[in-house]
């Protein structure tokens, strides 16, 4: 499985997503605002790949003898709703103390860790849909969360890729995901390189496919995680929660421990991103929120690499 950052001869090496899937472009940053940069412009996007920018942003300033903590300030604003991306950069931040080589040992820790988790959350995400859902799936699911959102193999993408080696995929629904199409330029990308069927939707049709009997179960990534389970994900997540909830199907979260965010109690303090009203209409007044929160209680699980919780039945994290 590829990776969509990592540390290379001095550099921070990514792949620019927005020109994804008509051209594949890795650019080589030297300098810890390229790095801010790419995050604001989503060249680099999804949680836990931000919260490995981040870090290396850290390290790139460290050994450059920049001011690190300005620098690791710039880079923990770039992007607010996310708690991975400050995670990152704080734990990188943290080793400045030890000198440059410290840091950056921290940020490929970073890296390494959000690499790994991937895998053990397909596991865990696949093992739960076996006990909660029969034969083969009809999946439904949000925005990107597969390598180029995680590292290296995905959250939700990573249960499906799971699944798909285990046979019992059927079908993936993948939403579009307004306003810059992660899910049909993204996930689409990655479905078609892994041979798995599945079919691009626009985002207002995914609740009406569940309300049809269609999908058999909702899976997204999420962004932060308060600690009573409610979910910021993607905008457009929550409708598909509330379609699940009425129509009785399971509607799971899978995300690394570093997305969940103990010490927000509920999803009324995380923070909503709000974006240039241009991504959505050039020439129109806009509001451009990129995400939203779910409610705990129509939360079925989250699963990350270490346990599965159930927020809808009472459980925290």
């Amino acid at each position: 499985m590829p990776r969509c950052i990592e540390w290379r001869d001095g550099a921070v090496v990514l792949v620019d997503q927005t020109l994804l899937p008509g051209e594949e472009r890795w650019l080589r940053l030297t300098d810890p605002d390229a790095v801010v940069d790419a995050i604001r412009r989503l060249a680099v996007r999804g949680a836990p790949a931000i919260g490995a920018a981040g870090a290396l942003g850290v390290a790139l300033a460290a050994r450059a003898g920049r001011d690190v903590p300005a620098a690791a300030a710039r880079l923990r604003a770039a992007r607010p709703t996310a708690v991975n991306l400050a995670r990152g950069v704080d734990r990188a931040l943290a080793r400045l103390p030890e000198g440059p080589d410290a840091v950056l040992a921290e940020a490929c820790a970073v890296v390494e860790e959000e690499a790994a988790s991937g895998r053990a959350i397909g596991e865990r995400g696949a093992d739960l849909l076996a006990g909660l859902v029969p034969g083969r799936l009809r999946l439904l699911t949000h925005c990107n969360t597969g390598w180029l959102a995680a590292v290296e193999w995905g959250t939700a993408l990573g249960v499906v890729t799971v699944l798909h080696e285990r046979g019992r995929i059927e079908r993936v629904y993948a939403e579009e995901t307004r306003p810059l199409l992660q899910g049909a330029r993204l996930t689409a990308y990655e479905l078609a390189s892994l041979g798995i069927d599945h079919r691009v939707v626009v985002d207002a049709a995914g609740p009406s496919l569940i309300a049809r009997g269609l999908v058999d179960v909702v899976v997204v990534g999420a962004d932060r995680i308060a600690a009573n389970g409610d979910v910021a994900n993607k905008v457009g997540s929550y409708p598909l929660a509330l379609a699940a909830a009425r129509a009785g199907i399971p509607f799971v979260v899978a995300a690394p421990e570093s997305t969940v965010d103990e010490s927000t109690a509920t999803g009324g303090g995380i923070e909503i991103e709000e974006r240039d009203p241009a991504e959505v209409a050039a020439d129109l007044p806009a509001y451009n929120p990129a995400f939203d929160v779910t409610p705990h209680d129509l939360v079925t699980a989250v699963v990350t690499e270490r346990r599965t919780v159930r927020p809808s039945e009472g459980d925290t994290l």
